[in-house]
């Protein structure tokens, strides 16, 4: 297929960092990608693993970086789980260690919190930045007690301008390791729930709408598990040598995601797999 036809979706499932911007800066034409898709009629929905930011942030830093958008066309991992509270663990009482978006978004789905270890109903992780040995405890006799352990994302890491920087799934790890259980839901790309959650959003069948990110392991699974074109650009995390390595292929590889409107670039654009 001639990547012009990367303009024929209906749909388009846009990561954050890595594909639209990096760090506090815009990625060369990401704007005017997104001028361009709206002119063509086309719906968006700007998707992160991202726990540490509200909706609210994004947006307004999406205007900074002039990227059209609205709040409501923005998931993220805390988003995500706040709708998972609401919709599949209604009377939920959650032990939440993370930041403050996270907390927003539960208080906002009316999503009950405690900090007590045998009140907890689930134990929900994002990005902490002040999780200890005493949160460790905490989350360890939630656990114990009975309480179910969410992840809010998958991401061991998070890249940040002075380099990565531990992220949810190192803290999740920890807690497992010191209750001796394990996660029973991870709630991030590449899961169903985001997924269901995106698409419903969208209001869109899967094959009807392309996820274009930068990271084979969530972004790019997300798209192949769920029936969704894929489009791995190259201004992030993973490169073809990572598509070698992990066995996980995209149906497009693009230099960046300009590549989807700009006909003098089309040539650089790699179909694999189909």
């Amino acid at each position: 297929m001639h990547p012009r036809g990367l303009v024929k979706y209906a749909n388009y499932l846009f990561d954050l960092d890595g594909t639209i911007y990096l760090g506090d800066e815009v990625v060369p034409g990401a704007s005017m990608v997104i001028q361009a898709l709206r002119e063509r009629g086309k719906k968006l929905l700007f998707a992160t693993n991202s726990t540490l930011y509200t909706r609210e942030e994004i947006q307004a830093k999406l205007t900074r970086l002039d990227i059209d958008c609205k709040t409501a066309e923005i998931i993220t991992a805390a988003t995500a789980s706040s709708m998972y509270f609401r919709d599949y663990a209604t009377g939920a009482k959650v032990l939440l260690f993370g930041g403050e978006a996270m907390r927003e978004e539960l208080e906002r789905n009316a999503i009950e919190m405690t900090y007590q270890a045998d009140r907890a109903s689930h134990v929900l992780v994002g990005l902490d930045k002040t999780f200890d040995f005493e949160k460790l405890t905490l989350g360890m006799k939630a656990l114990r007690n009975g309480a179910r352990l969410i992840a809010a994302n998958p991401d061991p890491f998070c890249p940040t301008e002075d380099g990565p920087v531990p992220d949810t799934w190192s803290i999740v790890k920890a807690i497992e390791t010191a209750s001796g259980l394990s996660v029973d839901a991870i709630v991030g790309k590449p899961s169903k729930y985001y997924a269901d959650y995106a698409l419903k959003q969208l209001g869109c069948r899967p094959e009807a709408c392309l996820m274009v990110g930068d990271r084979l392991d969530t972004d790019i699974v997300l798209g192949i598990r769920f029936g969704m074109r894929s489009a791995l650009v190259l201004t992030g995390a993973d490169n073809r040598e990572a598509i070698r390595r992990t066995g996980i292929v995209p149906d497009y590889v693009l230099p960046s995601i300009r590549t989807i409107v700009e006909e003098n670039e089309l040539d650089y654009a790699e179909k694999l797999g189909v």
